[in-house]
């Protein structure tokens, strides 16, 4: 079976590989609409299929039992499955038919174009028919396109290997459990990556869709959702996913995207998803020139939303070109509107406008509209007057792909009371790196919700502001005006360089030591005078103590038990798994759980702990719970599968098996457990391999040394290069050759003789290590397929949880280490005083002068 991973990884590589030069913005339209298209092709066979009570069929065989029902049945067979669909594909436009072709040689664009155009003619006149009408219009397909290739063979080659990329997928049963929504989504987002500036028109990033989703998603009762900037839709589908099973068999989806290319994206993505027509609503249009959606019997509150999502363009230009008034009941209680020239807080009175009295809005914005004046800052005021903003979350740099500025995302709602704080989080220096953007970890989206949840106030990064507070700052909504960010850098203390000792007012700062273990901390130091302490014992040997005292070593085996106690459950529960909703909701809970479990102990960072099995999901457990949920944990565990290599390069580009894989149990950890003997006596002959290669080496360097025995005996076999230049290496045949010439008993003989063993050995061993290797290797493959049910359970628990409970007990030793290690430094910073540095100059300028004196001119 192939995961949801590897279709990701697949196509991703597939479109790499055959876009060539196309913009990765223009050539997702192709790749993803002609990926749609076999997803409509696919659901019009099922659905024949089912109707026709026919059984189990080839593709091929249900291809021609269509075609034979066409021929018979006519216009009554389409109006079947136009009343189940909404739409139809004849035989002769299903991407079967074009495979058909390229397979049979026939192949011709133009049939591809035909389709396309054809699929248009079939939808149902029906309120649901504009969610497929347009989709492949030539604005966002068009095949005679040169960037597709320079001529029509170029074009029809490049377009062959796209459409042959989704040849084997069952777009249908991918559909179940959204394995095919996911995979378009990745792709969406890869190419994203790919597309730097222009991304910004139709993707958000993830993990910031997470943040936004989540919040949104906390609203009781959410019955629809709506994006102002749907894009590509993907806020819409991250809120969905965090609803209930239930919520989502009613939620309704509303969106709107001005790029035309981008709104059938939006459509395709969504039908993709599951989302049935009947309950999305998306318009092609300008978001903030005419009001959208609008509600005929109440023209002046507009269509009210339990979710309102949207990440805009970011400060807008010119974005009142239908020069609007402030009459425009979106914007009519607030007095004002937004400048011409920076359209951000239009988009979020529109969004606003359309929240519902108890949803949650929630919207991405440049800081500016934070602190920002003029008529910015009345409508802020305002916002602020009426109890409108309910949470600020300042977000790091560079975290989207089309602009590297810092972003905040601002939560409203309108069921606050005035006197209502204002949350303000500073999730700015949570990040990691990777390549050149910054990334959320899951831990940083998991401390934002959190912390948004239960309205925390955390030192350094969340505060709730009152009234006042904001009153007093005049309504400037800055961040580091309610967040003061915590420096790590400790002040240097004048008395203690001039004087020595450690200020007693740092060592009261290291709160984790002074709580957890205050007698040995005290023991520890010595007062020198008021106020300053000094170590009487090394830090190491402080260490060594703290780690070793009996509260700390209680306090790590409560973690440990924990700790086994909650891998046990879930080991029992993820290896009997059944179905991708179940997968998806045992990580849940998971998660959740091991975040109560680390909260209740003191000093622990729950958030390190969550990303240890967030790492634990990503590295292994979505993989292989996908397959065990299709199947069964044992029968998966004895399955192994080809392990594909790519070889050659250009036309000579090709895939070929290289022995077989594991599907879930990794054939290293058989080979180190199950054969533990012969990898020990392979690792014995590669060590040896590596000595003899050392020996011969030096002999090499020694040879190249004029006037040395290795030099007359060996030079004239090292071999040389095209200007007669000494390598790396002797030449076999020449080190033979000598030898029969050498005289016996010389030096020369002996080390020729020493030179000639090692390389046959090396040979030897070489060969030895290649064919035990293979030998291994096989070995494996066939020990995949008979591992006895107690050889899965080990293998499999050391693969998910190997370093697990390790991880997490560690998390009680890193704040006492991180406190010790600060320890140090101050130890080393005040070591030295100012007098005793003046002495040491002042001893090392006397040692100068005596050296000075000592020289002899001549």
């Amino acid at each position: 079976m192939i995961t949801s991973e590897e279709i990701k990884r697949r196509l991703w590589d597939g479109a790499n590989e055959l876009r060539g030069s196309m913009d990765a913005s223009r050539y997702k339209d192709y790749m993803l609409g002609l990926m749609f298209y076999k997803f409509l092709s696919d659901k019009t066979l099922e659905t024949f299929k089912s109707t026709a009570g026919l059984g189990q069929l080839s593709e091929a065989e249900l291809v021609e039992e269509y075609t034979n029902a066409r021929e018979e049945y006519g216009a009554e067979l389409d109006k079947m499955i136009q009343n189940v669909l909404g739409y139809y594909v004849l035989p002769e436009y299903l991407y079967q038919t074009w495979l058909k072709g390229i397979n049979s040689g026939d192949f011709e664009v133009q049939k591809v174009t035909d389709s396309l155009n054809n699929f248009e003619r079939t939808i149902a006149v029906t309120g649901d028919s504009a969610d497929f009408k347009g989709l492949f219009s030539s604005s966002t397909l068009d095949l005679t396109d040169t960037a597709l290739g320079s001529d029509l063979n170029e074009r029809s080659k490049n377009i062959k290997a796209l459409i042959q990329l989704f040849a084997d997928l069952n777009m249908v049963a991918l559909q179940k459990g959204d394995v095919l929504g996911d995979a378009y989504e990745y792709l969406i987002g890869q190419f994203a990556m790919e597309s730097g500036k222009k991304a910004g028109e139709f993707y958000t990033p993830h993990q910031v869709s997470e943040v936004m989703a989540q919040i949104a998603a906390t609203t009781s009762n959410v019955q629809s959702i709506y994006d102002p900037t749907v894009g590509s839709g993907s806020l819409l589908l991250t809120v969905k996913k965090h609803l209930s099973a239930d919520v989502q068999k009613d939620l309704t989806y509303y969106g709107q995207e001005k790029n035309t290319a981008t709104y059938n994206l939006t459509r395709m993505n969504l039908l993709l998803h599951g989302v049935r027509p009947e309950k999305m609503t998306i318009k092609n249009g300008d978001t903030l020139s005419q009001d959208w959606p609008e509600d005929p019997e109440r023209p002046n509150e507009g269509v009210q939303f339990d979710a309102v999502v949207m990440n805009p363009p970011y400060s807008a230009k010119n974005w009142n070109r239908s020069e609007l008034k402030v009459s425009d009941p979106r914007f009519a209680d607030f007095g004002t509107l937004p400048p011409d020239s920076k359209g951000d807080f239009a988009f979020l009175l529109h969004g606003l406008f359309h929240l519902g009295i108890n949803g949650t809005m929630a919207i991405v914005l440049p800081h500016g509209v934070l602190f920002r004046g003029s008529a910015e800052g009345e409508i802020r005021k305002r916002l602020l007057e009426k109890g409108l903003i309910d949470t600020i979350i300042g977000l790091p740099s560079n975290l989207f792909t089309n602009t590297g500025i810092p972003v905040a995302i601002m939560i409203l709602k309108k069921n606050r009371s005035l006197g209502d704080s204002v949350l303000v989080i500073d999730a700015s220096h949570s990040f990691i790196k990777v390549g050149k953007q910054n990334v959320l970890e899951e831990k940083d989206i998991a401390k934002i919700v959190d912390t948004y949840s239960n309205r925390a106030e955390i030192t350094g990064y969340s505060h709730l502001a009152s009234r006042e507070e904001i009153i007093e700052n005049d309504y400037n909504m800055n961040i580091p005006r309610y967040v003061e960010a915590t420096d790590s850098e400790i002040t240097h203390d004048v008395d203690a360089h001039l004087f020595g000792g450690i200020p007693q007012q740092n060592i009261e700062s290291l709160t984790v030591l002074n709580v957890s273990v205050p007698d040995i901390l005290k023991n520890s130091l010595h007062a020198i005078r008021p106020g300053y302490v000094e170590l009487v014992k090394t830090v190491e040997n402080l260490t060594e103590e703290v780690l070793h005292d009996s509260r700390i070593v209680n306090k790590t085996k409560d973690v440990a038990i924990k700790a086994e106690a909650y891998v046990s459950k879930y080991w029992d529960l993820l290896r009997n798994v059944n179905g991708i909703t179940n997968t998806i909701q045992l990580r849940e809970a998971m998660l959740d759980e091991v975040k109560q479990l680390l909260s209740s102990f003191k000093f622990i960072d729950v958030y390190d702990g969550y990303q240890i099995i967030a790492d634990t999901w990503k590295e292994a457990l979505t993989h292989d719970a996908e397959l065990i949920a299709a199947s069964d944990f044992y029968t998966v565990a004895r399955t192994r599968e080809p392990k594909l290599v790519t070889k050659g390069t250009g036309k000579n580009k090709r895939e070929e098996q290289d022995g077989w894989m594991g599907s879930i149990v990794p054939n290293e950890l058989i080979a180190e457990r199950l054969y533990t003997a012969e990898l020990a006596e392979i690792e014995r002959k590669q060590t040896r391999a590596q000595e003899v290669e050392a020996e011969l080496a030096e002999l090499v360097e020694a040879a190249k040394i004029e006037d040395t025995d290795e030099n007359t005996a060996l030079y004239e076999a090292i071999k040389k290069n095209a200007e007669d230049e000494p390598q790396d290496s002797f030449e076999n045949k020449a080190i033979k050759d000598a030898l029969k010439t050498a005289k016996k008993g010389t030096v020369e003989c002996e080390l020729l003789k020493k030179v000639e063993s090692l390389l046959t050995e090396k040979a030897t061993l070489n060969k030895t290590i290649q064919a035990e290797e293979k030998a291994l290797k096989e070995m494996v493959y066939e020990r995949i397929l008979n591992l006895t049910d107690e050889e899965i359970d080990d293998l499999v628990h050391e693969k998910w949880f190997g370093n697990s409970i390790t991880d997490l007990v560690q998390l009680v030793e890193i704040p006492l280490r991180a406190e010790l290690s600060t320890l140090d430094m101050l130890n080393r910073r005040y070591a030295h005083t100012l007098s005793e540095l003046d002495t040491e100059i002042r001893d090392l300028e006397s040692v100068f002068e005596t050296l000075l004196s000592e020289l002899v001119v001549e």
